[in-house]
């Protein structure tokens, strides 16, 4: 009978590794977790979802710049060219986009020098018209620009005009419909949760006739507008874009659930439930919400919801649209692979052959190359922050 073979032990390498990420902080080990999700191939996007959903999110901006665009499935080396000086021209939102731009100074950090926050203004002012002309069928609303500029100061420019496109035809997109239903509409889902987590504190809420209007700047803002502390809302805005689109109006019930007490020693009318509820804390545990937020969305899903009478008979095209959404995500490749495209297509441009030219249009000729040559090198510089080469940098962060 032969004896059972003894198990080898792990090769020196493989068990140095495993020892090192078991001994590693959390931390540390979700920057590992985030390094070789964003280098898998393709990328693997449930990690990276995970780790924006988990406790601490993304941890820091220049994991933002790596992550964000991989979970909405956008390529950082084929980012929208900069709004054009014409963009401006006619538009008939400029006005109002203007009026709401130039009081977003509370947005900026404070300390920040008045002309770099000008400067940061007027591309926001860019940014906002460009996606606007650039999708005819949305419609600009007031608070749109707090997405914007949460984005913007994260990512810049060309980035968040990539950025805001895509989240503006899927998770935004029914609040930039031409009138205000598919919002109204969506609000309507936080009285069902509600009711099913807590029934005394909706029936305090039906009879108040409070309604739901004191959560629209929360929804439309992803909370940007009325939270405080910018470290708020970036660990919000991870928590968004790696959930499903209505995952904003489960944060709204957890925080009214979590705030029940207040509001059923309030007077029950409107006016003082309103005025209790619109002040919103700024010491709330974040995490915590989250994570009951998550829950919930499991335990009373939106299909769930959907047979109260207050929802029926209306589509959300966040919610028609998420599924086909989700599965572009999974087909992306690494950023390594996506810069060697680039090269090899900047390479087959410069090489392509050309047909003899008569000797006063070659000078015309090399001047285009350089130009080709110098735009591509100008893109590629503008990514860096954001793509190129950044292993070493973010590895450091783990030893």
């Amino acid at each position: 009978m032969n004896k059972a073979r003894k198990r080898l032990p792990a090769s020196g390498s493989q068990a140095s590794v495993r020892r090192h990420e078991e001994q590693l902080p959390w931390k540390k080990q979700k920057l590992l977790d985030i390094h070789q999700a964003l280098n898998s191939d393709p990328v693997d996007i449930e990690t990276l979802q995970r780790a924006a959903l988990s406790e601490g999110g993304l941890l820091t901006d220049d994991i933002r710049r790596k992550v964000w665009p991989k979970l909405l499935s956008i390529n950082v080396y084929n980012l929208p060219a900069k709004p054009s000086k014409d963009v401006r021209e006619d538009h008939k939102d400029y006005r109002q986009v203007v009026l709401d731009v130039k009081r977003s100074m509370r947005r900026f950090p404070k300390g920040m020098r008045v002309d770099e926050r000008e400067v940061l203004q007027e591309q926001l002012i860019d940014i906002i018209l460009d996606v606007l002309r650039r999708n005819p069928q949305l419609h600009y609303y007031q608070g749109y620009h707090d997405i914007v500029v949460t984005f913007l100061l994260v990512v810049g420019e060309r980035m968040t005009i990539a950025i805001m496109e895509k989240l503006s035809n899927h998770h935004l997109r029914d609040f930039m419909d031409p009138t205000m239903d598919s919002t109204k509409h969506i609000l309507n889902y936080l009285m069902p949760i509600l009711e099913r987590m807590d029934r005394e504190l909706h029936d305090f809420m039906i009879r108040s006739e409070v309604g739901t209007i004191f959560a629209l700047s929360w929804l439309i803002t992803w909370y940007g507008y009325v939270l405080s502390d910018f470290r708020h809302v970036l660990r919000l805005y991870d928590f968004f874009l790696a959930s499903h689109p209505l995952m904003a109006i489960y944060f709204a019930a957890v925080i009214v659930l979590y705030r029940q007490k207040e509001v059923k020693s309030s007077e029950c009318d409107m006016a003082s439930v309103h005025h209790l509820l619109s002040q919103m804390p700024q010491d709330l545990p974040y995490e915590e919400l989250i994570g009951r937020a998550q829950s919930l969305f499991i335990s009373c899903p939106p299909s769930l919801l959907t047979q109260s009478a207050a929802l029926q008979s209306h589509n959300i095209i966040a919610i028609s649209t998420f599924t086909d959404f989700q599965t572009s995500t999974l087909r992306q490749r690494p950023d390594s692979v996506l810069r060697q495209q680039l090269h090899k297509r900047h390479e087959n441009q410069l090489t392509l052959p050309m047909s003899p030219q008569p000797a006063s249009t070659n000078q015309l000729v090399k001047m285009a190359v350089w130009g080709l040559s110098a735009t591509l090198g100008a893109a590629a510089l503008a990514v860096a922050q954001t793509a190129m080469d950044w292993a070493p940098e973010f590895l450091s962060q783990l030893f």
